[in-house]
């Protein structure tokens, strides 16, 4: 497996050679630096962790201090570990955009979804409410409804959708196309949209 870190920028649409109109979600995908590589003989599995985005000195912690140290390189504020990781890659190096991603190529991105709080049943399940109000019936287009029986069995079973803390979910959608890439800019433009808010980091494998 391949992957890099990103970061949302936001989104936009490009025109194809075909004429088409297409959306697609601008992402900034490094330049990120390798701070640890793990191996089958001292850790039990082969993975490699990276570190993306800069973040100040005063708000590390001194072991995360040292543990970027050995890699000599600044504290990072997002660091992700991909196991496999079928590239060759030494401590302290660097990985741009282009050395992980390609035009053409189908991509999966894993991000957080935006909060949204607390949500009745209509937004957060889909619900249709109540419909047409009539005789005694006060505000309750939007109500959930029975719940659950009497007697038999007691109780409101376990997953009875209902309202409740919405959004803030870790995503993945897979098989992205890749439209087009800016090396220079460590951008990559992927058709259709991603999980999360601008800013949002990303997790991005092939």
């Amino acid at each position: 497996m391949l992957g890099i870190l990103g970061k949302k920028v936001g989104m936009t649409s490009i025109f194809l050679e075909d004429g088409k109109n297409v959306a697609c979600t601008v992402i900034e995908a490094g330049p990120c630096v390798i701070t640890q590589v793990k191996s089958q003989e001292t850790d039990g599995y082969n993975s490699v962790q990276m570190g993306f985005d800069d973040k100040k000195e005063k708000n590390t912690t001194r072991a995360e201090l040292g543990h970027f140290k050995k890699a000599n390189t600044t504290p990072k504020r997002e660091v992700v570990e991909f196991r496999n990781f079928e590239k060759e890659v030494s401590l302290g190096d660097v990985l741009s955009v282009a050395d992980i991603v390609a035009e053409g190529d189908w991509l999966d991105i894993t991000g957080t979804t935006k909060g949204r709080g607390f949500q009745g049943v209509v937004k957060r399940h889909g619900f249709g409410g109540v419909g047409e109000a009539t005789h005694g019936q006060d505000d309750r287009q939007r109500a959930p409804g029975s719940i659950g029986a009497c007697s038999t069995p007691s109780r409101v079973f376990k997953g009875m959708r209902m309202g409740g803390q919405m959004g803030g979910n870790q995503v993945k959608v897979e098989n992205l196309e890749v439209l087009k890439v800016l090396p220079e800019k460590n951008v990559v433009l992927v058709k259709g949209a991603v999980p999360g808010a601008k800013g949002g980091y990303l997790i991005i494998t092939k």
